[in-house]
């Protein structure tokens, strides 16, 4: 298969870019590398894959996978993105060649981070509205076999019927990054409709791991207790969080490459999947097990809850395992010290 992978630079794109390219698919990582947090990570992630000396809007060949290339660029920018979607130039030459020259779309690039729209919510119109949008008008454009981009767990907002199911109603989201993932979910069904574009956006549900992103808690936990730094620890660590290891999302993702919602119409081709662990922990359980494997304990700060959290993240994976089979395999205090073993080792260069 041909696969593009937006936000390849980031956290669950590098890990998809890892695993697709193992699987033998022809493979293109796209990722506007902004400055959200340390763009030396996000550099590192590339040199894992084998990209190095990044120009803009410039393909680069991975020295590591035959079947890997890189390109700078921001999906934003309307005339990058048809550049983009020039598939013979973007893929190999013999593109043409191919029976199925229709690529698939994993479409993860977005701006994180729930409490960061508050501060900077221009970015967040730009990349998650804006960058979404240029993706579907080149999915009218150009035809793919499966459009497959990230939504969240935050569209549910402060629903206290658990667990969260993809019927349950999404119209009271507390913040504008929850927002926007919704207005990606609304736009993806009508380009589906009017184009019969093949669209599954997933609901990720606080995604953990190696390689992770800092401004995550996990993450700001470990390195502020191995630091001496004090934690804020949001409603005294009265909330619930339903933790999904990184590789159990791959394997979802994986799974659903090449089941592309298939409608006759005046049916939609369109689909909304959870993709979490479907076991939530308590943070302040949580905060225990990271002090016992770091084996440092913790300055902590109790805080008020803030307004763009919510209380409780729990998935319904129902409809993704019955799919596609799909089963979280790694337990919280598994999956913890495997991101911890890769933690103390990293060091930013």
């Amino acid at each position: 298969m041909r696969i593009i992978v937006t936000g390849a630079a980031g956290f669950i794109g590098f890990h998809c870019v890892q695993k697709f390219v193992a699987l033998g698919h022809e493979v293109v990582g796209v990722d506007n590398i902004n400055s959200y947090y340390d763009v030396r990570l996000k550099y590192a992630r590339l040199r894992e894959t084998g990209i190095d000396n990044v120009e803009e809007e410039t393909l680069v060949q991975s020295t590591k996978y035959p079947n890997y290339r890189f390109i700078k660029g921001d999906l934003s920018h309307p005339e990058f993105v048809k550049k983009l979607f020039n598939f013979p130039w973007l893929f190999t030459n013999n593109y043409s060649l191919f029976t199925n020259n229709s690529p698939v779309i994993v479409h993860l690039a977005a701006q994180a981070g729930v409490r960061y729209s508050l501060e900077n919510p221009d970015a967040y119109i730009q990349s998650n509205i804006l960058g979404f949008y240029n993706i579907l008008e080149a999915c009218r454009e150009n035809p793919v076999h499966h459009l497959i981009y990230a939504s969240s767990s935050s569209v549910y907002g402060n629903s206290m019927k658990v667990p969260f199911r993809e019927t349950d109603m999404t119209d009271d989201t507390v913040s504008l990054y929850a927002a926007t993932k919704k207005s990606n979910e609304l736009f993806a069904f009508n380009y589906s409709h009017l184009f019969r574009i093949p669209t599954t956006g997933l609901r990720f549900f606080t995604v953990y791991g190696p390689w992770g992103r800092p401004d995550m808690a996990y993450y700001s936990f470990a390195e502020k207790i191995s630091r001496g730094e004090e934690i804020r620890l949001f409603n005294a660590g009265d909330m619930y969080r339903d933790f999904t290891y990184i590789d159990d999302i791959v394997e979802g993702i994986t799974r659903l490459l090449d089941k592309p919602p298939v409608a006759e119409a005046p049916d939609v081709p369109n689909r909304i999947l959870n993709i979490g662990h479907s076991e939530p922990v308590f943070m302040k359980d949580f905060m225990r097990l990271i002090q016992e494997k770091l084996g440092v304990e913790a300055n902590i700060v109790n805080m008020p809850m803030q307004d763009t959290d919510v209380y409780k993240t729990y998935a319904d994976v129902s409809a993704l395992e019955a799919l596609t089979g799909y089963h979280p395999q790694t337990d919280i205090a598994t999956g913890l010290g495997k991101f911890l073993d890769w933690f103390r080792g990293y060091k930013v260069i």
